[in-house]
């Protein structure tokens, strides 16, 4: 006798078939591009949310951490704010809608959902694997954000910031941008969460640097303490092109930001850095995927954790070595401050090398704060909530620094010290 099975759907997921259905009908884009959001849809109902026995979300077990999804709600009217860096033009995402756009010389820019009713946005309406949960989900139900293309040769000399805000609710947002030949920008993705009530957003970027491009690209996350943030960048670098990406994570109760990156153009480079601010009873995860499919190409990562009170934290860092990418220079660390005997940090670095002349390597450490250097500061008159607080951003501030210039330093330095201010 043959036996079929169907799967239980948990009250997450019922909500969100659910709220596709509700909302297909006014959900941006042609016949294509609703195609493609059934059949994300339908596979994200099959597979169901990712559990830990699936080896790439096994420290963030979603169907068991993402209980509810919230309803879609109406917010009242959402007002841009002023940008992390003073003199920024500002392109703002307001509840999942793209607000009027500026004109910003040299830039070509166009709301997201203009590609959706066109049907141009269809083909980037994927999940790039079998578990890309993320990419079912935005790729399901994205409404809007902006297509930007930063032409060759173009070089902004003040920064973009992508500034998505959100009240409660749903919001989905899409960021597809590309950056011609030589050309040179400062781009800052922005989320925050301007009133109260939980959400769940998604978010998915898509950028493209041509041969010789160099681009700074800054990822601020300030969600609200009951908010799901699913975030995911999709990258790939030309030949020569140089990619500075900053990643900080302040906010939010349920976080997953994916970055999935490949070198494709040889003397590309890839410098990554992050900060991970986790405090309450969050759980934030960062999964990278570095592909160096090509010879004579540089990547170095550095991950630094700071986990107070019950949160519990995750890097996963694969860097994959294809099997032509010979001279390849790839070197990947983790470091966690654990303050906390009821939180947690797990780290995982990996390497697969399929090239047999190439420098790489990984490492991780965890440790509370030195001892020494605490008696130090309070042997001088520093109290120790003081000292421990400036101990903590001295941990964090190391890298910061790297950006050099001196706005971007300031800004990101004055968001982690408010932070920890509350927190430390």
């Amino acid at each position: 006798m043959n036996m079929q099975t169907t799967m239980r759907l948990t009250a997450a997921e019922t909500a969100l078939v659910e709220a596709f259905g509700a909302q297909f009908g006014e959900l941006p884009g042609d016949g294509t591009v609703a195609g493609k959001r059934d059949r994300l849809l339908d596979d994200l109902k099959k597979a169901g949310l990712p559990t830990r026995r699936i080896e790439s979300w096994h420290y963030t077990d979603l169907k068991n951490l993402l209980r509810t999804v919230p309803d879609a709600v109406s917010v009242p009217a959402l007002d841009p704010i002023a940008p992390v860096v003073e003199g920024s033009q500002v392109l703002s995402v307001l509840q999942g809608e793209a607000a009027a756009k500026p004109s910003i010389e040299s830039l070509d820019i166009a709301a997201f959902k203009e590609k959706l009713a066109d049907g141009s946005a269809a083909a980037a309406l994927t999940a790039l694997d079998r578990d890309d949960a993320i990419g079912r989900i935005n790729g399901s139900f994205v409404r809007d954000g902006f297509a930007i293309t930063v032409p060759a040769n173009t070089e902004l000399e003040e920064p973009v910031e992508l500034q998505a805000l959100h009240g409660a609710g749903q919001i989905h947002t899409r960021f597809p941008v590309s950056f011609g030949a030589s050309s040179k920008a400062t781009i800052i993705e922005r989320h925050r969460a301007v009133t109260e009530g939980a959400a769940l957003v998604s978010s998915i970027s898509d950028i493209a640097l041509e041969d010789g491009a160099e681009v700074t690209w800054i990822i601020l996350q300030q969600q609200g303490a009951a908010d799901t943030h699913l975030g995911q960048i999709r990258v790939e670098l030309g030949a020569n092109a140089k990619l500075r990406l900053f990643v900080v994570n302040a906010g939010g109760k349920l976080v997953r930001q994916e970055l999935r990156i490949n070198v494709e153009g040889e003397g590309a480079e890839l410098t990554l850095r992050g900060v991970n601010l986790l405090g309450g009873e969050s759980h934030t995860d960062v999964t990278l995927v570095l592909g160096h499919n090509v010879p004579h190409t540089n990547s170095t990562e550095i991950i630094r954790n700071v986990v107070f009170d019950k949160a519990s934290g995750v890097f996963q860092g694969m860097i994959r070595v294809a099997p032509d990418a010979q001279k390849t220079d790839a070197k990947m660390s983790c470091n966690t401050l654990l303050l906390t005997d009821d939180g947690d940090f797990s780290a995982k670095p990996e390497l697969e090398i399929f090239a047999d002349d190439v420098v790489c390597g990984h490492g991780a450490t965890v440790a509370d704060i030195d001892r020494n250097h605490l008696f130090y500061m309070m042997a001088r008159g520093v109290p120790e909530n003081k000292a421990r607080a400036m101990l903590v951003n001295a941990f964090v501030a190391e890298i910061v620094e790297e950006l050099e210039d001196e706005k971007l330093v300031e800004a990101l330095e004055g968001v982690i010290s408010a932070w920890l201010e509350k927190h430390a």
